[in-house]
């Protein structure tokens, strides 16, 4: 179900409602990518996708400096999505 169409909405639903917590909040610098700070805050690039999603910046890898990206709780994130 991970980074399905049926997963992004249920994700966003349930950061916004509080049962998926946000560990931390990240302001992008130039040049910063999500899928390389999906790789520090989960060991995988390819979670990029829950960042994303959680955040509300659609789906691109790179987002402009300035963006505030949600961190989600992945254990949180794996409760809620059955992943």
């Amino acid at each position: 179900m991970y980074g399905t169409s049926y997963a992004i909405p249920l994700l966003r639903e349930n950061v916004a409602n509080g049962n998926i917590r946000i560990i931390d909040r990240v302001v992008l610098q130039e040049r910063q990518r999500l899928d390389v700070l999906a790789g520090q805050y989960y060991g995988n690039g390819r979670d990029w996708w829950i960042l994303a999603a959680a955040s509300g910046v659609g789906f691109a890898s790179q987002c402009p400096a300035g963006t505030v990206v949600l961190v989600p709780d992945l254990a949180d994130v794996a409760r809620y999505l059955g992943g």
